[in-house]
């Protein structure tokens, strides 16, 4: 039986979201038609629309509908800095551990057209350094138009403290968005109530199918389309609007957040027992991120000295227990994580992490399946990246 450790990258679809979805797939016509059967999939939709607006703290005008978590965290960055930037106001502020989703349309905006780009440092823990936020706004916030810090991050899972960032921004006008791909869900979410302009999410986070997603922007904020076409949502995102798919979110969405505080104290509980039993059975493995409530309930991160997190995973694997070294949208590409360097983690650390997720479905019998194959794989991973005398003679020789 499979061991499913890897909630991050994506979690089973829920069964009452897939009965939502194969409900809403009963209901034929483009809700942008006029006639009977297009009313009736536009009535699905912005039953949908509402239903996530209630949940997440915002207005049915604030919720558009994107493709995923990536899509949304385009538009925001790329719609938001672009309004501005015909301001005048051409700066971009990120963290340093953003998803690549935010940190390349970042780099594209400052590679062709102008974006003059900072990258907030983090601490030890992964949590921004807030205070070299106030003081660049102090000296460049008149030249900024966008401030973009995820509210937890989706290697490490630390939480970032969005609040106190919303708060520095809006002392100088400056919008700010949010990745919240792993916070919704996990931790209360209310946008009106946390001070951001826009905030991105996506389903399959929530047990809702790949592909569909959102971004929530506020009433009256500047956003330039990145793609172009009819115009559906608030004429800043085109595309036949996929009524049976926003049901799925607007399912997956609500049940994430019943109970939340509940089942955020399960899944905690949960990440507890493999943090100690990991710590028991490989003593120098290093738990990496913010401790205790500073980090999400469902995400334990350790970097293994010496094993090389490909081996190790695939050991894992082997043995019935999925995992990730990080952002699944980074996997098999053979570089170190930019969060841990961030972090002050050297090049070795950071080519040697593991990331273990909990969500909805994880079970006691996930974390003792995890222990039970943890220590082998561990060896296994070190024996087979350890240099054997012969290689280490040659590099010997070679350096003298």
């Amino acid at each position: 039986m499979t061991t499913y450790l890897d909630h991050a990258a994506t979690t089973p679809v829920r069964p009452e979201v897939a009965d939502a979805y194969a409900r809403a797939l009963q209901v034929a016509g483009n809700p942008s038609s006029l006639h009977a059967a297009g009313r009736a999939a536009r009535r699905v939709l912005e039953e949908s629309r509402e239903s996530i607006a209630a949940d997440l703290g915002a207005d049915p005008a604030e919720v558009i509908l994107t493709a995923g978590g990536t899509e949304a965290d385009n538009l925001a960055v790329q719609g938001i800095w672009r309004a501005r930037a015909k301001e005048g106001r051409p700066g971009l502020v990120t963290s340093a551990v953003e998803h690549h989703a935010v940190l390349e349309t970042a780099q594209h905006l400052a590679e062709h057209e102008g974006a003059e780009t900072h990258e907030l440092g983090v601490d030890v823990t992964g949590v921004v350094r807030t205070e070299e936020l106030a003081e660049l706004l102090a000296e460049q916030g008149e030249r900024t138009g966008l401030v973009s810090v995820m509210w937890a991050n989706n290697e490490v899972g630390t939480i970032q403290p969005i609040e106190q960032v919303a708060s520095i921004a809006r002392e100088h006008a400056v919008p700010v968005h949010s990745d919240a791909v792993q916070a919704v869900g996990q931790v209360p979410v209310d946008f009106a109530a946390s001070g951001l302009d826009a905030l991105s999410f996506s389903g399959h986070k929530l047990g809702a199918p790949i592909g569909i997603g959102a971004l929530l922007a506020r009433r009256g904020l500047g956003l330039v389309p990145v793609q172009h076409g009819g115009g559906q949502e608030r004429s800043v995102r085109s595309g036949t609007l996929p009524h049976a798919s926003f049901a799925a979110l607007a399912a997956a969405v609500g049940a994430a957040v019943t109970d939340l505080a509940v089942e955020a104290q399960r899944r905690a509980r949960l990440r507890d027992r493999l943090i100690a039993g990991v710590l028991e059975a490989v003593p120098d493995a290093e738990l990496r991120g913010a401790p205790g409530a500073g980090r999400l309930p469902g995400n334990a991160h350790f970097t293994f000295s010496g094993a090389d997190a490909d081996a190790l995973l695939f050991t894992l694997d082997a043995a019935g227990v999925c995992a990730s070294s990080g952002s699944a949208c980074q996997a098999g590409v053979q570089q170190p994580s930019h969060v841990l360097l961030a972090m002050g983690a050297d090049d070795g650390a950071a080519r040697s992490a593991v990331r273990l997720t909990l969500g909805w479905s994880s079970s006691e019998e996930d974390v003792e399946a995890l222990l039970a194959a943890l220590p082998e794989a561990v060896a296994r991973a070190r024996a087979a990246y350890r240099p054997r005398p012969s290689q280490q003679r040659a590099a010997v020789k070679e350096a003298s």
